[in-house]
């Protein structure tokens, strides 16, 4: 059990992070959120509880300062808009490193399935090869590995790996971009990926009640740790958009195909484009996280239920409508 219950985010005010944050909040922590503009951060959605403090994640001495006295700095900050990774990724990150050590903290990351190449798949494990064929996935190889020298070190590291993700408060994601439009009522529903194809999802109040359990019981934990969360798996990838259609109550909307021609249309002109183009196989082959390890360490995985998640996230998007029907069905394949 972690006697020393202060928390430094950095990234409080992205889709992971924020949802870490909150759940920190609410098991009684102090946590602080590291942001450049503090005061505009503490007033966007789920800021409240948190002790906003001035700081830029480049700046090591900012992340230092802020991580005085925690027993865990969570790393959740990523390039904004899927920009300039290479020069941005690893700098913010030893930014956290040198704060942990200093402040004598656990680093805690939220890991992704960019490090895996096509060889993994289809189903991934903590000892999967981490071979990627992407810039990015690189970049997160070169994260990962720099954390393990880290804890050989002597500063611990707990990662815990998920899929894409959706929730209430979840900043920028494939959910809100690729299968609904965030901030108005569902009107139109797409997919990216083949419709086939299984595809892992995780609901970021999961994933942070995951992490909190992790976190909680620490002094059981390796100096590095690593666990994959399996979340809501989707043998069928579409099934997940065609629960938007039960959660909205609309079963007889039409799934439509995300357009990708636009995007690799633009790509040569918007470098988020490309970012997006270059993790496209992730849409085209099946990726399922095996999450056995951590259900022998914490007993289950939690979980909340689908459609319960969909609307609670449609909900907090602002995507549900004014009048919602009564839903009918499901035609889920979920397991």
């Amino acid at each position: 059990m972690t006697k020393n219950r202060i928390a430094l985010v950095v990234g409080a005010t992205g889709g992971i992070g924020g949802a870490v944050a909150r759940a920190l909040v609410d098991r009684g922590w102090t946590v602080r959120g590291l942001n450049r503009q503090p005061e505009a951060a503490a007033r966007k959605p789920g800021g409240e509880g948190i002790e906003w403090v001035k700081g830029d994640a480049m700046n090591a001495e900012d992340v230092i300062a802020a991580a005085k006295g925690a027993s865990i700095v969570f790393h959740g900050a990523n390039p904004p808009g899927y920009r300039n990774w290479q020069g941005l990724a690893l700098p913010m990150l030893e930014s956290t490193i040198a704060a942990a050590k200093a402040a004598g903290a656990r680093i805690v990351f939220p890991g992704t399935i960019y490090n895996f190449g096509p060889d993994a798949l289809p189903s991934v494990d903590e000892q999967s090869p981490q071979r990627p064929t992407t810039r990015k996935g690189k970049i997160r190889v070169a994260m990962e590995k720099r954390l393990r020298e880290t804890a050989a070190a002597g500063t611990p590291v707990l990662i815990v790996r998920a899929g894409d993700f959706f929730g209430p408060v979840a900043g920028n994601n494939w959910f809100g971009a690729g299968i609904v439009k965030a901030g108005k009522p569902v009107t139109r529903i797409s997919y990216p990926g083949r419709p086939e194809v299984g595809h892992d999802w995780a609901y970021l109040p999961d994933l942070a009640e995951t992490f909190l359990r992790l976190i909680e019981r620490a002094d059981e934990l390796a100096p590095f740790e690593v666990f994959h969360f399996r979340g809501h798996y989707f043998d069928r990838g579409i099934a997940i958009a065609e629960a938007v259609r039960t959660a909205i109550g609309r079963p007889d909307m039409k799934i439509g195909r995300f357009p990708w021609f636009a995007i690799y249309l633009a790509a040569p002109f918007v470098e988020m484009f490309r970012e997006l183009i270059e993790v496209r196989y992730l849409w085209t082959e099946r990726l399922e996280l095996d999450n056995r390890k951590l259900v022998r360490f914490l007993g289950a995985e939690p979980h909340t239920p689908l459609i319960e998640a969909l609307t609670e996230a449609l909900r907090g998007m602002g995507c549900m409508p004014v009048a919602l029907p009564r839903p009918v069905g499901t035609g889920l394949a979920v397991r």
